[in-house]
């Protein structure tokens, strides 16, 4: 019951409040100037498979392990990306886009490299069928949906929403607060089990996809904003889904761990950008 209905209706929650946050002119300025959303499409659709593929080689990881870790680094951004993108002082409506449209082209990017990830390292002498189709649907419902519901109610009853709002967010992230906490309890006994041989390779897939998708901001002149949510885009993936995908249609414990333990690593680093970048902007402030 927790994981089929409490949580979907948290993360719907989350994506809800973060609706309130924005307006649609945000959502329409990052199309009609995608030079940022495209930097972290561009990012997330190709860099980090490549750095999963990467860190697999050098690890030399056990095949089971490798495919899971693939898998991991082929999944969407995470729903809760937008409300740390919100923490850090990043551009919501480019987090919310980008997560929405990595979502919709996991239908294509998941089946492909989680094939190949079952070809090359597993042995499997022929495509398996994921339907991604259902996922991606659920992903709507929880992410697409409760935010688009957001944004109505800012443009139509703007004083409401802000009222709402004032609510809704620090629900928000005590919601976040809660499913991270719960997660990690539920799953304690995987992290004791391989936290030692996967959280070395996990810390490194998502401390270079952070970094690369920094470096790739800074050199494609992004503002600090849409710097801040590409970033947190490329190192928040959606482990729920990679542990979906290994456990419910791959029937693998195995490929299920590196998902488990990429969701500690990439919670325990955006939650230190976070604390950095909000510590960052405090000092320039007093001394402004």
């Amino acid at each position: 019951m927790i994981s089929q209905i409490l949580l979907p209706l948290a993360l719907a929650f989350i994506m809800f409040a973060m609706g309130l946050t924005m307006t649609m002119g945000d959502v329409k300025q990052v199309f009609t100037r995608p030079k940022a959303m495209l930097t972290g499409l561009a990012a997330k659709l190709v860099l980090v498979p490549m750095l999963g593929v990467l860190v697999v080689s050098l690890f030399m990881m056990e095949p089971d392990f490798a495919v899971g870790m693939l898998i991991l680094a082929a999944c969407p951004a995470g729903v809760t990306s937008s409300l740390l993108t919100h923490h850090a002082g990043g551009r919501i409506a480019l987090a919310a886009v980008v997560t929405a449209i990595t979502s919709l082209a996991a239908v294509v990017t998941l089946p492909l490299i989680a094939n190949l990830g079952l070809q090359l390292y597993a042995g499997y002498g022929q495509a398996v069928d994921l339907p991604v189709g259902r996922m991606v649907f659920g992903i709507f419902l929880v992410d697409t949906l409760p935010l688009a519901l957001g944004l109505g109610l800012q443009k139509w009853k703007p004083d409401f929403a802000a009222r709402l709002g004032l609510f809704a967010r620090p629900a928000a992230t005590f919601l976040f607060a809660l499913i991270v906490v719960g997660a990690f309890a539920s799953q304690a006994q995987t992290m004791l089990t391989h936290g030692a041989q996967l959280l070395p390779p996990a810390l490194l897939l998502n401390l270079t996809a952070m970094a690369g998708a920094g470096a790739i901001g800074v050199g494609m002149g992004l503002s600090r904003g849409d710097t801040i949510a590409v970033v947190m885009e490329n190192g928040l993936q959606n482990s729920a889904l990679g542990i979906f995908v290994a456990l419910t249609l791959l029937r693998n414990d195995a490929m299920m761990a590196p998902s488990i333990i990429y969701a500690l690593a990439m919670n325990v680093s955006a939650l230190a950008v976070v604390v950095a970048l909000r510590r960052r902007a405090k000092a320039f402030s007093e001394a402004a």
